[in-house]
């Protein structure tokens, strides 16, 4: 399937609501997510939400197995989550580095819950209902952002925690999520 042009900071399309996914398993949707799998991938990216790649819709995945870019991140299952709501299950936050594709080169320091629920539904229509914490809690929020017009330097909430990649690590190899 081809991969899609990611969608730059500035682009007005990412400051947009998506829409909700009425019907589900149609061959509409179904390509969408090979195209939005194989974007992913192809750019060793963890997550992509479907406004990424300029489709207004509340479509997220989201996967981190053996990721090159995450050698040190925990598991998190290949996952397809649509009309997401999230439900933070206490007010312990914490701040942690974030890149993006529709960022590129750039990372920032975003406060995040730790500990949260995921509600909504795979590419069948069935529930998905799980609850998360570390790493995988903060890749949800992070995608789920993008699905209200957030970008993540919005939420940084000092500049000086949000730079270019080699003037903040210098001399170490950080990638765009």
């Amino acid at each position: 399937m081809p991969v899609r042009e990611v969608l730059h900071m500035g682009d007005a399309r990412l400051l947009r609501h998506a829409e909700e996914v009425r019907k589900f398993d149609s061959p509409e949707l179904n390509e969408l997510l090979k195209d939005m799998r194989d974007t992913m991938h192809s750019l060793d990216g963890v997550g992509l939400a479907a406004p990424q790649i300029g489709v207004n819709l509340r479509v997220v995945i989201f996967e981190v197995s053996s990721n090159p870019r995450y050698p040190d991140a925990e598991t998190v299952p290949q996952t397809v989550l649509i009309n997401p709501v999230l439900t933070p299950l206490s007010d312990a936050m914490e701040e942690g580095w974030e890149g993006c594709l529709s960022i590129p080169g750039m990372r920032g320091l975003v406060p995040r819950f730790t500990h949260l629920r995921y509600q909504g539904r795979d590419e069948y229509g069935a529930l998905i209902d799980r609850t998360v914490s570390g790493f995988h809690a903060r890749v949800v929020q992070h995608e789920c952002d993008h699905l209200d017009g957030i970008l993540y330097p919005m939420r940084v909430r000092d500049l000086k925690d949000f730079g270019f990649n080699e003037a903040l690590f210098p001399g170490e190899t950080v990638q765009d999520e």
